[in-house]
């Protein structure tokens, strides 16, 4: 018998099987070395792209945290806040506070005299200075009578100027600071009596017509007031309608219709939410509008696909084997879901609601078509008062054309983004913390 092993033998001039094969697969090697170049090639651009966004973000946004300060030696002065004698509240919050900011800096510069030097000089102050002694005054009336040394915030244009976005040895009709404030500032400058301070008004204070005075805390409140009732809203209503749905409901062509909207609906504009919002809600039932629980309802609508969807494929990950022992030990099927597959599904359920809250937190054209646009100063107290968002906040600050509002805008949209990144972070350690591997 011969045992000599056969060999493939080709024509001449043609390349051997062998030879086709290696090559082949030496192609297929560099397509996917290709492939993966591509693939991270294009995850370092786009986090590149990521990092020049928020470099630029930072860059313009920083300096909103902090604002130009100017000490003032302010003599409360009896005849002009009290000249009554009467030392009440209601006389103390009618006085000309202005009048004693106007006096101290006279005593600081007394060689001006004309009535346009006093104009530039006065105009270095805010506007809001005045309520600021205010304020001091009605906490401490035993201010009156006396001279106190006060930190007071300056006009928008000197702030900027004293952050360095405006250009001294630009021409004088190319800026908004003219050469009279310039020297009134050098001479504030070395008698120390201008500094950079933290900006606690970013924070405390509602949205203001002056860029210096804005502040974010009406609108942040506005916000969180409008993601609270939507989750306590939508949640409940998210994880019933996913139980249902998964649980309980027969298959026909009613739960399939169901099921196809929930999932179409998911994906339709936000936009649409808001205009439903504005015929249902405002014109149909007449809620009041620019108020949460307006926004609440409509980003309650928007958010519930997702919760639903989120909520379905956690009870789907339940594996059938808890089911199948819960009823092996005599529990009804109401026990079995309630007792056992949902605890097991809720940590997959809550962090679909914190992607839905997180979505819902960012999203400003619903809100827009229900008036949560308006100009806003006061601080809402509830549900029913008229308020405003962080997004439509922003929205508004970036439409303004003074130099201040930028800074401010970006400042905004870096606390918007803390809080974005912060709700993402929790649902991911939430699902860390939680998940089961079966």
């Amino acid at each position: 018998m011969n045992n000599t092993p056969l060999k493939h033998t080709n024509e001449p001039g043609k390349p051997s099987t062998f030879d086709v094969v290696q090559k082949s697969l030496a192609k297929r090697r560099a397509a996917e070395h290709r492939f993966r170049f591509y693939g991270i090639a294009g995850i370092v651009l786009a986090l590149a792209f990521l990092l020049v966004l928020f470099v630029n973000i930072f860059g313009k946004g920083y300096t909103a945290f902090v604002q130009t300060q100017i000490r003032l030696d302010i003599y409360f002065e009896r005849a002009v806040l009290d000249p009554d004698g009467t030392d009440t509240e209601d006389a103390l919050s009618k006085a000309d506070y202005t009048l004693l900011i106007k006096k101290s800096l006279s005593g600081l510069f007394p060689e001006v005299n004309s009535r346009r030097d006093k104009r530039n000089l006065y105009a270095l102050i805010s506007s809001g200075a005045s309520y600021k002694l205010r304020a001091l005054v009605l906490n401490d009336a035993g201010l009156v009578g006396k001279t106190s040394s006060v930190w007071l915030p300056v006009n928008d244009d000197i702030d900027i100027l004293f952050k360095g976005h405006i250009d001294r040895e630009a021409k004088q009709s190319d800026r908004r600071v003219n050469d009279r404030q310039l020297d009134f500032i050098d001479r504030l400058v070395a008698e120390n009596r201008l500094e950079k301070q933290f900006s606690s008004t970013f924070f405390t204070d509602g949205d203001s017509r002056e860029p210096e005075l804005a502040g974010i805390r009406g609108a942040l409140t506005g916000s969180l007031l409008t993601l609270l009732g939507t989750f306590l809203l939508s949640f409940p209503i998210g994880v019933a309608t996913a139980v249902y749905l998964e649980e309980f409901a027969p298959v026909n062509k009613w739960t399939d219709f169901i099921e196809i909207n929930v999932n179409n609906l998911a994906a339709v504009p936000s936009i649409v939410f808001g205009l439903l919002g504005l015929a249902m809600f405002i014109n149909f039932f007449g809620l009041p509008r620019s108020t949460p629980i307006v926004g609440c309802l409509v980003l309650t609508l928007m958010t519930l696909p997702t919760i639903i969807i989120a909520g379905r494929a956690s009870l789907k990950s339940v594996p059938p084997s808890i089911r199948e022992a819960a009823l092996g030990i005599g529990a009804s099927k109401l026990q079995t879901i309630f007792d056992h597959v949902l605890p097991l599904a809720i940590p997959g359920m809550l962090t679909g609601a914190i992607i839905g809250m997180a979505r819902a937190l960012g999203e400003t054209a619903p809100l827009l078509m229900i008036g949560m646009v308006a100009f806003i100063v006061d601080i809402p107290g509830g549900f029913s008062d008229p308020s405003t968002v962080l997004p439509v906040q922003i929205y508004l600050w970036a439409d303004s054309p003074e130099r201040a509002f930028v800074e401010k805008t970006s400042a905004a949209i870096m606390v918007l983004l803390v809080f974005l990144i912060a709700m993402n972070g929790l649902a991911v350690y939430l699902r860390k913390l939680y998940e089961r591997r079966w």
